[in-house]
């Protein structure tokens, strides 16, 4: 390979990173979903309007939605969650604020991260650490799983179901975040 050549990818190399570097990445389009599992009933939903927004210099992570747009497969346990559980009209949204670890030593296509911060659901905020599944290219892609304890977050579930409802709910999110263009 000839000197021009190895210079241009340097330079190409250090323009790509630059970049990244310098940029927010979001999603309005991400998703959730939680599952419960008890021997009685399984319980799922999922959440397609997701808002995410990362800084890519400082690893700084922002995650927000509403609890409403929550969708189960039967309008009924929709209303319950709703209604019942998550209070949605008092407590509208749910959201993340944390930092992804150690972002800058991100190098790689695809790297298992951790994820630190503050989850506030109906109104609670604790710290929270999970893993996930890292992606960059132009965009970022964004996976993992973590389980909440629905008693953390004071979610209160009435007697005559509390065998239909887990005590701890498996999480799932997904989100290609795209550079922000003003």
């Amino acid at each position: 390979m000839k000197l021009k050549d190895i210079l241009s990818v340097l330079l190409l190399s250090l323009f790509v990173n630059t970049g990244f570097s310098q940029q927010k990445f979001i999603t309005k389009d991400g998703q959730i979903s939680f599952y419960s599992h008890t021997p009685v009933e399984d319980i799922k939903a999922k959440n397609s309007q997701v808002l995410a927004i990362i800084d890519s210099k400082t690893g700084d992570i922002v995650v927000s939605l509403l609890i409403k747009s929550f969708m189960f497969k039967k309008a009924l346990m929709q209303e319950h969650f709703n209604e019942n559980y998550m209070e949605s009209d008092r407590y509208p949204k749910a959201t993340f604020k944390g930092r992804i670890q150690d972002f800058e030593k991100i190098d790689e296509l695809q790297k298992k991260i951790t994820i630190e911060g503050d989850l506030t659901i109906r109104g609670v905020t604790k710290k929270v650490t999970f893993e996930g599944a890292f992606d960059k290219d132009e965009n970022i892609k964004l996976r993992g799983e973590f389980y909440v304890k629905v008693a953390t977050y004071n979610i209160k579930i009435p007697g005559i179901v509390s065998k239909n409802i887990a005590k701890e709910i498996k999480v799932n999110y997904d989100m290609l975040l795209k550079p922000y263009k003003k």
